[in-house]
């Protein structure tokens, strides 16, 4: 019983129960209870099927996931906020061959642009033109059970991607907001 003690009064002193504190504030405006998110645009010739459209999809289900609340609808009709993306360059390169030369994994980076606007006092809260997601995958050596990894690829990006923006939006890192309001 005495170590039980002594162990929680060493937990409570060094500050570790501080560890476990749900967040609870987010780090848009109060005002901000109805979040649009418009398709994002690609800008890269040579599209690959259907990465804009992921990426939206993704960016909507994190929030809604996540959001504490706000609501997601695709149109900026009566909406408080819009979260804009761009993708920028989708570049699909192998980066190990095999002893035929073949290459065995490749990589795909994503650069997009993500952009917050307050749709009702007409500011940007958050920016970053140079969002970039990296993440490789490998084909196998038998013809017979080829399966294109490109398609789970860019799922997987697209997940990582919404969240990370959806994180820095709800948590408030890097969120511009002015003094006193």
């Amino acid at each position: 019983m005495r170590f039980i003690t002594i162990f929680a009064l060493f937990l409570f002193v060094s500050g570790f129960t501080e560890c476990y504190k749900p967040v609870t504030e987010s780090g848009l405006p109060k005002n901000i209870k109805k979040i649009a998110v418009p398709a994002f645009q690609f800008e890269v010739s040579g599209a690959r099927y259907r990465v804009e459209s992921r990426f939206t999809e993704a960016v909507s289900k994190e929030i809604i996931k996540r959001g504490r609340g706000l609501k997601v609808q695709s149109t900026r009709d009566g909406a408080d906020a819009a979260i804009e993306g761009t993708i920028r360059n989708f570049i699909f390169s192998g980066v190990l061959l095999d002893r035929e030369g073949r290459a065995r994994v490749y990589e795909v980076t994503i650069v997009a642009a993500v952009t917050v606007r307050d749709l009702k006092e007409n500011k940007i809260l958050y920016d970053n033109q140079n969002f970039v997601f990296r993440d490789s995958f490998e084909f196998t050596d038998d013809p017979r059970s080829f399966f294109n990894e490109e398609d789970p690829a860019v799922e997987r990006m697209s997940r990582a991607f919404a969240e990370s923006v959806v994180s820095t939006i709800i948590n408030g890192l890097g969120v511009k907001q002015e003094k006193g309001k």
